[in-house]
């Protein structure tokens, strides 16, 4: 997409972790981009052998490969945004934090959506306890956004994170940590409708919407900052790009495939038409 002065937009950058399955991590989050006219670039902080059932093991990338990855895309292509997910150890968030400081522009023209991935949906660990302090002092403050559900806002904040006002009162929590804004997201929380909760120093937005009952909600989170990091990509102002990002998730849900025998992948390419792509060359 381009710009009214024909300047290409739609650039995101992503840094987090594999998911081996295609549901979450940096697979998830290159389909949502590219399904919302997004490109997708990727720099892979960790390998993760995964599927519905859950994570069956985490490898590591070096960290001089870390920063390499970030430093050619941003130097290179450039970004119109950037997209953080599992990142698992306090060395990789500040091998992160440190590339970000040194090749993305000023966060006006290229801002930082942060996925606080800490447990993958099967229930295993993606962020090491003391990796929790690291996120708070080096990415929080970089961050135009931060998007956690509730699990993770209470693990961030020490606050009990079971209702819309535990939700309010997170969210002013990680504003006061730092992060420009806060989606956090109520998924977790029980009720019939679920609420996400935007809040920035102007004030709240709440989204909501009927729970959908369906056990294909892998790679929920990574999906919907995603999606965001793309809108903003795109130029989109935020209650519109987190607005767009949750309809899109919520149709992926309902439209998901059914594979796999646990916790199965949304159909992120929903918004995809086959019958726009030609038979023949």
């Amino acid at each position: 997409m381009t710009d009214g002065a024909g300047t290409h937009r739609g650039r995101v950058l992503i840094v987090a972790g594999s998911d081996s399955g295609g549901g979450a991590g940096i697979q998830a989050d290159i389909k949502a981009v590219t399904a919302l006219g997004g490109y997708a670039m990727t720099a892979v902080t960790a390998i993760t052998v995964q599927d519905t059932m859950g994570v069956h093991g985490v490898h590591p990338i070096p960290l001089d490969i870390v920063r390499g990855q970030i430093a050619v895309t941003m130097d290179d292509i450039g970004a119109d945004a950037v997209k953080t997910g599992m990142l698992g150890t306090v060395e990789t968030i500040e091998a992160v934090a440190a590339a970000l400081d040194a090749h993305r522009p000023d966060a006006a023209t290229c801002p930082l959506v942060a996925d606080p991935v800490m447990v993958a949906k099967g229930g295993a660990s993606l962020l090491e306890d003391r990796a929790v302090g690291a996120v708070l002092d080096l990415i929080l403050p970089r961050a135009a956004l931060v998007t956690p559900n509730a699990p993770e806002a209470q693990r961030l904040t020490g606050i009990e994170v079971e209702s819309l006002d535990g939700q309010r009162r997170a969210a002013e929590a990680l504003l006061k940590a730092g992060a420009a804004a806060a989606l956090v997201k109520g998924g977790h929380v029980a009720g019939h409708m679920v609420r996400d909760l935007l809040m920035t120093v102007d004030g709240e937005h709440v989204f909501e919407a009927p729970r959908i009952d369906s056990r294909s909600t892998h790679g929920t989170g990574c999906t919907t900052a995603s999606a965001i990091a793309c809108g903003l990509a795109l130029g989109q102002p935020l209650d519109l790009a987190v607005g767009r990002a949750i309809a899109y998730v919520r149709r992926a849900i309902e439209l998901a495939p059914g594979f796999g025998k646990g916790h199965g992948p949304l159909w992120h390419g929903w918004t995809v038409d086959p019958a726009r792509v030609p038979d023949k060359p």
